[in-house]
C-alpha cells in the first residue's frame, strides 16, 4: 500500500464553492494523509466594496454554509478566516502544520500577485503552495497556433480547442467524486478544538482575524442580506444542479432562443460557473456527449459549447495580454477621444440609471439593477450604445459592470466590452454600430421584454414601444406614455450619434493607413 507523500494538507477554496468534480480537494486527499478545507473572506476584496449590500457576498456565503454542512456530514467542516488572503492561508497552514497547500489556478492578474505571495510566504516556512487546473478544460499554453503563439482570433482558437479534445477526452474526467469513498472520507479532517467555537453557531459567532469552524453571517463580516433569494436565485452546488437539469430539458431550442431576452433560453448558470459551484468539466462534458449522441439536442449543444468555449478565450487573451484588464487589446484604440467633462458625466449617469430614452437599452439597466443580471444579447447592446451612441470610455462601462453583475469576471467581461467597443481582439468592425431600435424590433419584437422592466410603456403597441417618442402628442396623452413626463426623451440622436461615432474612430483608420 502507498503512502501518500504529505501528513497534512489544507483546501484553499476560492473559486469552486463545490464538492464534487473538484481538483485541488482530489489532488490533496490523493497525497495527504489528513486534510483540512478553508476559505477567506479576503478582505483585499471585500474591503474595496463600497456597496456593503451586494449579492455576489451572499451569494458566496449561502453557497458556503451549503458546502459546510456537506463537509460535516463526513465528519469534517469549513475553516474561515476573514482577512488578507495569502497571509491567512499562510498562517492557518502553520497554525495546522500542514506540509502544503492546495488551489486551483487563478488567471486574474490581482489573483496571481496574491498567489505569489502566498508560495513566498509557504516556502519560506517550509510548506508548498500546489495549484492544480480546475477553471478551464484547457488552460494558457495548452491550446496554441501552430507556430505556438497564442489565437488572437476565436474562430481557429475554438477549432484548435475541439481538436485537441478529440484527441484527449479525458480532460473531461471528473476530478473526484462526491459523496467520497469511505477510503477518502476517513482523510478529510475536523478543525482542532481551538477552531471550533463556532461550531454549533456560525451563524451568530463574529469574525475578525481569527479562524473559525464554521460560516459566519453576512453581518459578522459587515455585508447585510439583499434580494437574491426573492429573485429566485439558489446559491450552492444544489442550485447549479437544478439549473442544469432545467437547462438540459431545453437545450434543444438554446441556438434559437439564446438571443430572446423575453424568453427562457439562457442556462442561468453563469454565476454558479463564476465561483465554481459548478465546474467546468461538467458543463463542456455535457455538451460534448450531446453533441455526438442527441441530433435534436446538437445544435443547441453547439452553441453552448462555443459559449463555454469563448470564455475559455477570454481566461488565454487575459494570461497572455494582462494589459487588456484596463487597456486596449489593441493599442491604436486608446488614442481614441472619448467625450468628457460634465456633460459626459451625465449621459453615463443616465445610462446607469436607465434613463437613456431608447426602451430596450432601460429595460436592460432595469434588469441589471434589480437583479444583477443582464441578458447576453443585452449586454452587448448596452455596451454599443455606451461607446457607439454615447461617445463613453468602454472602461467605464466594464467598471459599472464589476461593480453590478453578480456573474462578473474579468476575463470576460473586459472581452465583451473591448468587443462591443472595437478595441479587442477578434472584435466587431469599428463601423458596425448597433441601432438600438432595430435591435430591439429583432430580439424583443412583441416587446415583452420591455413590459417586464418597463411598466410604464405597457399600453403602448409591439409597433409602438420601441421608439415611443415617434407617438404623436395626442397619441402620447391616450396612451398616459408622455415623453418627458412619463419616460424620457432620447438621450442622443442614434443617425447622428451614429456619424460622430464614425468620426471619433477615425484616428484608429488614420493609424493603420
Amino acid at each position: 500500500m502507498n503512502t501518500p507523500p504529505f501528513e497534512i494538507g489544507l483546501v484553499w477554496f476560492r473559486r469552486d464553492l463545490r464538492l464534487d468534480d473538484h481538483a485541488a480537494l482530489h489532488a490533496a486527499l490523493s497525497t495527504c494523509q489528513r486534510v483540512y478545507c478553508a476559505f477567506i473572506f479576503d478582505r483585499d476584496i471585500l474591503d474595496a466594496q463600497p456597496d456593503r449590500s451586494d449579492r455576489r457576498v451572499e451569494f458566496i456565503q449561502m453557497s458556503l454554509v451549503e458546502l459546510d454542512s456537506r463537509l460535516r456530514e463526513v465528519g469534517s467542516g469549513l475553516i474561515v478566516a476573514h482577512d488578507r488572503g495569502a497571509p491567512a492561508i499562510a498562517a492557518l497552514a502553520a497554525r495546522l502544520q500542514a506540509d502544503a497547500v492546495f488551489a486551483a489556478r487563478d488567471y486574474e492578474p490581482q489573483a496571481v500577485v496574491r498567489d505569489a505571495l502566498a508560495q513566498e510566504l509557504l516556502v519560506a516556512a517550509g510548506r508548498e503552495l500546489r495549484l492544480v487546473k480546475d477553471q478551464v478544460v484547457f488552460e494558457t499554453d495548452e491550446v496554441l497556433t501552430a507556430s505556438g503563439t497564442p489565437f488572437s482570433v476565436f474562430t481557429p482558437y475554438r477549432n484548435a480547442w475541439q481538436r485537441r479534445l478529440t484527441q484527449d477526452e479525458s480532460v473531461l474526467d471528473s476530478q473526484g467524486r462526491w459523496p467520497l469513498a469511505p477510503s477518502a472520507q476517513g482523510r478529510l479532517a475536523q478543525a482542532p478544538a481551538a477552531l471550533r467555537q463556532a461550531q454549533d453557531c456560525p451563524e451568530e459567532q463574529p469574525l475578525g482575524s481569527e479562524p473559525i469552524n464554521g460560516v459566519p453571517s453576512l453581518s459578522a463580516i459587515g455585508f447585510s442580506r439583499t434580494n437574491l433569494l426573492d429573485l429566485g436565485v439558489k446559491p450552492g452546488a444544489s442550485g447549479a444542479a437544478a439549473l442544469l437539469a432545467d437547462f438540459l430539458e431545453r437545450i434543444g431550442r438554446y441556438r434559437d432562443a439564446r438571443d430572446f431576452p423575453g424568453v427562457r433560453g439562457p442556462s442561468y448558470l453563469s454565476v454558479h460557473l463564476r465561483f465554481g459551484t459548478i465546474s467546468i468539466r461538467t458543463l463542456a462534458r455535457q455538451a460534448w456527449q450531446l453533441l455526438q449522441s442527441d441530433p435534436q439536442a446538437a445544435p443547441g449543444a453547439q452553441t453552448w459549447l462555443a459559449e463555454l468555449i469563448w470564455r475559455e478565450f477570454y481566461f488565454q487573451i487575459l494570461h497572455h495580454h494582462p494589459r487588456v484588464a484596463d487597456r486596449a487589446f489593441r493599442p491604436e484604440y486608446d488614442t481614441i477621444e472619448w467625450e468628457s467633462g460634465p456633460q459626459a458625466d451625465a449621459l453615463f449617469a443616465a445610462f446607469c440609471e436607465g434613463r437613456t430614452g431608447y426602451p430596450l437599452v432601460d429595460a436592460a439597466i432595469a434588469q441589471i439593477r434589480s437583479s444583477g443580471y443582464m441578458h447576453n444579447r443585452l449586454r452587448m447592446v448596452v455596451a454599443s450604445f455606451l461607446c457607439k451612441d454615447l461617445g463613453i470610455d468602454w472602461r467605464r462601462g466594464e467598471r459599472w459592470f464589476a461593480d453590478t453583475l453578480i456573474d462578473f469576471d474579468l476575463a470576460a467581461n473586459s472581452g465583451g466590452w473591448q468587443w462591443a467597443s472595437s478595441s479587442g481582439c477578434d472584435a466587431q468592425p469599428y463601423f458596425r454600430i448597433f441601432n438600438p431600435i432595430t435591435q430591439s424590433q429583432k430580439f424583443d419584437p412583441k416587446g415583452t421584454f420591455i413590459r417586464r422592466y418597463l411598466p410604464q410603456l405597457a399600453a403602448l403597441s409591439d409597433k409602438q414601444i420601441h421608439a415611443p417618442w415617434e407617438l404623436s402628442a395626442a397619441d402620447q396623452a391616450r396612451l398616459g406614455v408622455v415623453i418627458g413626463r412619463d419616460y424620457p426623451a432620447p438621450l442622443v440622436d442614434h443617425a447622428q450619434a451614429r456619424a460622430r461615432t464614425l468620426e471619433r474612430y477615425g484616428v484608429v483608420k488614420s493609424r493603420k493607413a
